[in-house]
Formats: structure tokens, C-alpha cells, sequence
């Protein structure tokens, strides 16, 4: 039965137009080493200090990932253990904060994650957060961060989120936070696929801590990574384990080395560039089509519509792109936006799935482009032909 529903999801990953920003299309490499004989092996604890026997190989195959995301990020320092980005998150605040520690991050409406200190979220329970948002241009409030951290002294300033389109002034939080003594990290995960092919800044040049996914921008396996200064390596790393989580998934960990080997390829970085030239050119033919878009545009593999001028929500829109044109978005509350969360006034669309698709191209992403006006702005339905062919 499992393998039948496989076959089935498989199918369906192909034939849909995929657009969610957080998701990608993982390379045989990768989802063959996370099908692998790893998956059997217990390595609880860390390469020459494991609480059970037979890592030999393990050991190797976890100093390897470690040495590759050191290399690919200029990091002192990687935990290739979490999880998830979640864990990853959890396991950097519980590193160098205690519990009702301050923290200083973005807010959930203005694109950062769960994790940043949403109420609903472990982080929003067990720390005192403060959030910072956009000014009226739909850019990061700068100077407002500076404000809040010298009024509310807090121990770590969290910068990166998961509906922020723009390049993000890492030296600009990195200086508020010495101002006052914070801790500064930096959560990637979206955009960790264009650090790594140096087409946006590494904030490892800034950040105290740089925690990321490996399964967006990156291609990889689903899990987590956490990157650091020498002097928390410690810290972060018992803060993994026993702190968070037990034993690792070697097959993943298996995987992650694989991404890092491939995203050091000069193929990724060409791959990365077409992802960020798609994105810009749909986002301002949707911009020329008449809808408005949050923050103003996108640097990035991912920009953020804004529905507040139109009829219809966020969820009314992904439910209409994927019913009648099999396009997947999801729905996204926007800064300041009235609506619950189940409704939204706002959608995220991302490129970095269908640009692996090298037939994906200006007259595909044109067709796009008709196909959201016809939604959003009720314009008339157009007629598809290249997209039909790419996604059968």
C-alpha cells in the first residue's frame, strides 16, 4: 500500500507546479544515502565520543559532513545532528540563553518562523521575545531593532525568516547587538542555497550562531545544521545532545554531506542564479500585471504577494491556483494583517522547486504570470500551452 501512495505522490510532484518556498526536489544522491544502511546504526553522542559501539564508519562519515559545512559556509565550527531547523533553533537559544532570557527577532507576520518566539511556539514560552517588524516600505524596521535592543537589553538578537524576500543588513542587526552586548543569530534556512553559491552575503561574517535547513534552498535531505564561532562549539554541541535530542539519523547526516558536496559543484551555483532569475523576472510581471507585492519586489528564491486591495484571501487563492491550474502555493499572513491565519491576506511563492526543471522559461513563466492575474485580479483566463507540456 505505502509503496502505491509513493508512486502516487511521485507523480503528483511532477505533474503539479510546485511553488512552495520551503520545499525542493532532492537529488537521487541525496534520497539514495538517506535510503541507505545508515539508517540501522545508533550514534548517540559525537565522532570519538560515542555511548555505543561499532561508529568506526559512522564516526568518518559525520566528521566529513562536519568538514564539508565548515568549508562551505567559512564556519568554525557545524553541528550536522539537528533534526530539523526547529531543533536546530531550540537547541542554539538553549546553548548560551536561559529560561525568560530576551530575545529580539522578527515577527511572525513579518516573515519570520514559528521559532522566532511565536506565543504558540516552545520558544514564545520558555524566553521573554520582543519582536521587531517592517517599516511602511515593507523592509526590515533597522533602526527600530536598534531601539528595542537598547531599550530592552536583550541576550540574543535573532535576524532571517521564512517570508522575507529582500537581502537582509546582517552588519547593520550584528552592530545593535554588540551595542548591548546580545548575542546575534542568524537563521537561514531559506536562503542557505544562496550563501552557499555566494549570491547572497554569508552571514557567518556577522553572526555568533548561523542556523539553517537543509532541505530548501539547499536541495538536501530534511534536517537541520548549526553553524558557530569556536567558542560555542561546546556549548552548541551539548545543547544538541543530551539537550534536544538523542541519537543522530546517520543516514541523513549521510545525506546532508551529500548536498554540501553537490552545492560546492559548479552546476549549483548556475542552478542557484536561474532560481534567482526567474523569481525576479515573475515578480515584476506580476508587479506589471497590477498586483503588489510585500517589501516591493524580491532578492531572493521567494517573494510575497499582497491581497489586501483584492477580493479574495490568501487561502482562497492557493485553493483556486491548485484546483483549476495545479499551481502550489501557500497562503501567508502578511505584516500587520487582519485576517487569521487560516485565511491570510497574502500568498508565498517560491522558484527554487520548478527551476530544476530546465524547460522552466521566460514563455513558462509568462504563462505563470497570466495565470495569478487571472486569480488574483480577475483578469481573462489565459491560454496554456508551454506549461502543459513541462508538467504533464
Amino acid at each position: 500500500m505505502i509503496q502505491k501512495l509513493i508512486k502516487r505522490e511521485e507523480a503528483r510532484q511532477h505533474s503539479m507546479i510546485n511553488m512552495i518556498a520551503s520545499e525542493n526536489l532532492a537529488s537521487k544522491d541525496v534520497m539514495r544515502a538517506m535510503g541507505s544502511c545508515l539508517t540501522n546504526k545508533y550514534a548517540e553522542g559525537y565522532p570519538g565520543a560515542r555511548y555505543y559501539a561499532g561508529n568506526e564508519i559512522t564516526d568518518l562519515v559525520e566528521e566529513y559532513a562536519i568538514d564539508l559545512a565548515k568549508k562551505l559556509f567559512l564556519a568554525e565550527h557545524a553541528n550536522v545532528q539537528a533534526h530539523s531547523g526547529s531543533q536546530a533553533n531550540q537547541a542554539a537559544y538553549m546553548a548560551v540563553l536561559k529560561p525568560n532570557d530576551t530575545i529580539l527577532a522578527m515577527s511572525l507576520d513579518a516573515g519570520g518562523h514559528l521559532t522566532h518566539g511565536a506565543k504558540v511556539s516552545q520558544s514564545g514560552q520558555v524566553y521573554k521575545v520582543i519582536h521587531y517588524g517592517l517599516d511602511h516600505n515593507g523592509i526590515i524596521d533597522y533602526a527600530g531593532i536598534e531601539t528595542l535592543a537598547k531599550q530592552h537589553k536583550p541576550k540574543m538578537i535573532v535576524a532571517g525568516g521564512s517570508a522575507y524576500p529582500l537581502i537582509i543588513d546582517f552588519e547593520r542587526i550584528s552592530k545593535a547587538a554588540k551595542a548591548v552586548g546580545a548575542y546575534f543569530m542568524v537563521d537561514m534556512a531559506h536562503f542557505a542555497g544562496l550563501v552557499a553559491a555566494e549570491l547572497y552575503p554569508n552571514p557567518m561574517q556577522w553572526a555568533d550562531i548561523v542556523t539553517s535547513t537543509t532541505h530548501k534552498t539547499l536541495r538536501g535531505p530534511r534536517g537541520g545544521l548549526i553553524l558557530c564561532k569556536e567558542s560555542l562549539a561546546k556549548a552548541i554541541d551539548k545543547a544538541v545532545f543530551p539537550g534536544v535530542q538523542g541519537g543522530p539519523f546517520m543516514n541523513v547526516i549521510a545525506a546532508k554531506a551529500v548536498c554540501f558536496e553537490e552545492a560546492m559543484q559548479p552546476g549549483f551555483k548556475i542552478y542557484m542564479q536561474n532560481v534567482l532569475n526567474n523569481t525576479v523576472y515573475l515578480c515584476k510581471g506580476l508587479q506589471d500585471a497590477g498586483i503588489k507585492m510585500i517589501s516591493g519586489g524580491t532578492e531572493s528564491h521567494l517573494f510575497l504577494v499582497d491581497l489586501t486591495d483584492t477580493a479574495k484571501s490568501g487561502a482562497q487563492v492557493q485553493d483556486e491556483l491548485e484546483k483549476n491550474f495545479r499551481v502550489v502555493v501557500n497562503k501567508n499572513k502578511i505584516f500587520g494583517d487582519k485576517r487569521t491565519a487560516t485565511e491570510t491576506s497574502g500568498i508565498r511563492v517560491g522558484l527554487a522547486f520548478i527551476t530544476n526543471n530546465k524547460k522552466v522559461d521566460k514563455n513558462a513563466l509568462d504563462e505563470l504570470r497570466d495565470i495569478f492575474a487571472h486569480v488574483i485580479l480577475g483578469k481573462p483566463e489565459p491560454k496554456i500551452k508551454v506549461l502543459r507540456k513541462i508538467f504533464k
